[in-house]
């Protein structure tokens, strides 16, 4: 089956499989939001909260993790690792609605091989639950503002109502798609997460610019199903050749903020694929049948 005949059967069943997607994000997220006061769970960094760092080889993870469930709720434990051999050199330990001190009593009453009174074993760190906060709104708007500009540079580029739009509900569906994603992995957002998705709002309009431009402005470079293969052959070159980069960089990455900032963009762009080549797509191809753009 050629692309053309592939794209006139099924060109709106495509589109409404990607605005599917996009309408059941914003119904999770807004369930989330109902039940719970926020969207995603938020690390210590976005909420305040105690961070500790254990410096001793012998300590099991497993093991402080299932009593730290029997007496906290809301808390995080990973390894500590050696960046040249990968072996376990600590622990870091976050908790959120609790001191200082009564996490270190906590952890006292059960780590007898970890001197609590010395720096180079025991470093903890605070944030307060109004610095947190505060971050975190911050973050937030600035990434409702970089989406809006996002949005008013897509118009004034293109001019047109309805390809502009197609655009901008394709990066919100990657953006709102991804967030879900994390949320259902049970991923603890943190700062570097929303930088993140400060650079998805970058890389999910490429591909849908590319498209837009190729279709509506490039007319001489051949027939609207040649222009159409062109774009997706050089999008999915650019997607997939990002995604092998990212996903390297995941399992080489030792800092848990850079393996959250590889895995959202890597999920973003999976969902760009399907919001560009599905919804964005779909809708060209109906508003340029209206319009007579061949």
């Amino acid at each position: 089956m050629s692309l053309e005949t592939f794209y006139e059967k099924h060109y709106k069943k495509l589109m409404l499989f990607s605005y599917l997607i996009l309408l059941l994000s914003i119904t999770f997220l807004g369930y989330k939001y109902a039940t719970t006061g926020d969207f995603i769970e938020r690390d210590i960094s976005l909420k305040g909260g105690v961070s500790v760092t254990l410096y001793n080889e012998n300590l099991n993870l497993q093991e402080i993790k299932d009593y730290l469930k029997e007496n906290v709720k809301d808390f995080s434990v990973r390894a500590l690792t050696d960046v040249n051999t990968g072996k376990q050199t600590g622990l870091i330990i976050e908790v959120a609605d609790i001191t200082e001190l009564q996490l270190k009593t906590l952890l006292e009453n059960k780590i007898k091989n970890v001197n609590f009174d010395n720096k180079d074993e025991y470093d903890p760190s605070v944030t307060s639950a109004q610095f947190g906060q505060n971050f975190y709104k911050g973050l937030m708007l600035a990434l409702l503002f970089s989406f809006i500009f996002m949005s008013i540079v897509v118009f004034i580029a293109f001019r047109t109502f309805i390809p502009s739009v197609a655009v901008i509900l394709a990066a919100l569906t990657d953006i709102l798609a991804a967030v879900v994603v994390i949320d259902l992995l049970g991923i603890k957002l943190s700062a570097a997460g929303i930088v993140a998705f400060l650079l998805v709002i970058g890389y999910s309009i490429d591909t849908d610019i590319l498209l837009t431009t190729r279709l509506l402005k490039r007319r001489e470079e051949g027939p609207f199903y040649e222009r159409l293969k062109h774009s997706i052959t050089t999008g999915l070159t650019m997607t997939f050749a990002a995604m092998a980069a990212l996903i390297v960089g995941y399992f080489v990455a030792i800092p848990q903020e850079l393996k959250q900032i590889f895995l959202i963009i890597t999920i973003a762009l999976f969902f760009d694929i399907i919001a560009t080549y599905a919804g964005n797509a779909g809708i060209l191809i109906h508003y340029c049948k209206k319009k007579n753009i061949t």
